[in-house]
């Protein structure tokens, strides 16, 4: 239940193998800094907090997960969910969150839930993706532009319209940062894929702000100084008031953190031909988020892209995501007090961006002409994530997922009175096919086919009603019946307590292994007789 992949691969670890996980690290540590700074602004909270994450939680979740390359840290979906934890339950109200999800998500480890990924629709993770995305783009517009304004509104319509209303104070700098941010980062990796476009770009803009001095906000500006070293380590367990209190955002984290981390362990499992140990990836997410809050720290998860970034630079073992916390801390140590000069419109540029590569808009705008059922989970799941919130959207979206399964699964199953009809439709060169077999005027003969569960068992119902005189003998074959649900068997049942009133013997015919056991641990077997059913 609990192997983490470290131990596995270093029974043949090579000195050559080193050198690849070493430059992966380091380029992905890189890669993490402005990142790991840039969430933590957006989230509400301090930039430190942010660092904090990304090397406590992520040099956990290299050496316990279940993933060879998996990198773990704060990442933008969290943005929404922690600044919305923030700003209702405030600092330390999240801090105790992530540590009760912490535990949540341990929890669903030893459950052996980690493949409960495969039930979740895709068309949903879209959805909310997408909404995320556009949230943290509009979230950025007050540093992205320089707009002279206070607090920026957390509702999505009320924050475009102060957008409208402080539009004539916008800085130029500002501007100019911003835009030069998102052309750098996108077009730097044309000259080269070693050094990320995104640091080259704080390196330039922070240098340009510094010597020219630029009237733009920066981080020392508003928030002050970042700490050059971690955090003493504080644990307080929650009082049962404390847990009721932050039950609901806690299991908020941890549903994301779980999807989130599973999604990305499944597609670098895709790039590299391997396989992860969901199981074991929870555990250590859940462990890494208890000491993320622990340390100060905020949410962490599997983060798609800088997994990405780890197997494109060379990583094939946990060691390179233990080697990216070491260099975020050798940064933080030596280099953070430089942190504070970066200018914010940079950081905005930066995270517009992420909501570009975050939006999934090819995937969104394919989906929109396929099934209506996905195209309804995914446009409600995107409007509930904007406009009202997403723990809503993900709730919603499962329960639109579940009901719509199931009436597709209705419409799946089918009742024939193949006695009146000699079942036309019954293939000729099947040996149980009705045509061979003579049957007597005073039975009646019934086949289900598909699920019996209580979505389908109104039309067993509604065809029982169509019978006009009870006959000697009612068979019901059962032969396409692969599962059956409590609702099932009570239909049975009241169809036999009918049956038997009207004088008619009710046989069941066909039954498989998996639908008869759920029927004799019922007591429906011993109540209708065994030698009534074949």
């Amino acid at each position: 239940m609990f192997k983490p992949k470290l131990f596995s691969t270093l029974k043949d670890y090579s000195k050559e193998q080193f050198f690849k996980d070493l430059t992966a690290g380091v380029i992905v540590g890189i890669v993490a800094l402005p990142l790991a700074i840039a969430f933590a602004i957006a989230s509400g909270v301090s930039p430190e907090k942010g660092l904090y994450t990304a090397i406590i939680a992520g040099f956990i979740i290299s050496a316990l997960g279940g993933s060879k390359v998996q990198i773990g840290g704060p990442t933008g979906a969290f943005i929404v969910i922690v600044y919305g934890i923030v700003q209702t339950y405030g600092v330390d109200g999240l801090t105790m969150a992530t540590l009760m999800a912490g535990v949540i998500i341990m929890i669903m480890g030893f459950a052996k839930l980690g493949s409960f990924i495969k039930f979740v629709p895709h068309s949903l993770v879209v959805g909310f993706t997408s909404g995320i995305a556009l949230i943290i783009f509009s979230s950025q517009m007050k540093d992205f532009f320089g707009l002279d304004m206070g607090n920026v509104p957390s509702e999505f319509i009320e924050k475009w319209q102060a957008y409208v209303q402080h539009f004539f104070s916008l800085n130029v700098y500002a501007i100019a940062i911003g835009m030069g941010t998102l052309l750098i980062a996108v077009y730097f990796s044309k000259i080269t894929h070693k050094i990320p476009g995104s640091l080259v770009a704080i390196l330039i803009a922070t240098g340009a702000v510094y010597y020219f001095h630029l009237p733009v906000a920066t981080i020392g500006s508003r928030f002050g100084s970042i700490p050059s070293s971690l955090p003493t380590p504080s644990f307080h367990l929650p009082d049962w008031a404390t847990i009721k209190y932050l039950i609901k955002p806690a299991f908020t984290i941890a549903i994301l953190g779980s999807i989130e981390s599973l999604l990305s362990a499944v597609v670098a499992d895709g790039m590299m031909g391997s396989n992860h140990r969901s199981n074991t990836e929870l555990i250590a997410q859940g462990i890494a988020n208890i000491f993320s809050s622990i340390f100060g720290g905020i949410p962490a998860t599997g983060a798609i892209a800088r997994t990405a970034t780890n197997i494109k630079s060379g990583g094939r073992t946990p060691i390179a995501g233990i080697i990216h916390a070491l260099t975020l801390l050798v940064i933080m140590l030596f280099v953070g007090k430089w942190a504070t000069l970066i200018p914010l419109s940079c950081l905005a540029g930066i995270l517009v961006l992420v909501a570009y590569n975050m939006s999934e808009w090819k995937s969104f705008a394919g989906m929109l002409r396929g099934p209506k059922n996905d195209v309804a989970i995914l446009i409600t799941t995107f409007l509930l994530t904007v406009l009202v919130d997403l723990t809503v959207a993900i709730e919603v979206g499962m329960v639109m997922a579940a009901f719509l399964f199931m009436h597709r699964m209705t419409k799946s199953s089918g009742v024939d009175i193949i006695t009146t009809t000699l079942n036309e439709q019954e293939d000729a060169n099947d040996p149980m096919a009705i045509h061979n077999y003579k049957v007597p005027k005073e039975v009646e003969v019934f086949e289900i086919n598909g699920p019996f569960f209580f979505g389908a068992a109104y039309k067993f119902k509604d065809s029982m009603r169509f019978i006009e005189n009870p006959p000697k003998v009612l068979i019901i074959r059962m032969r396409n019946v692969p599962v059956i649900d409590a609702t099932g068997i009570h239909t049975l049942e009241q169809v036999n307590k009918q049956s038997t009133a009207l004088g008619t013997k009710m046989i069941l015919s066909g039954v498989q292994p998996e639908v008869l056991t759920e029927m004799t641990r019922s007591g429906f077997i011993d109540s209708i007789g065994t030698e009534n059913v074949m």
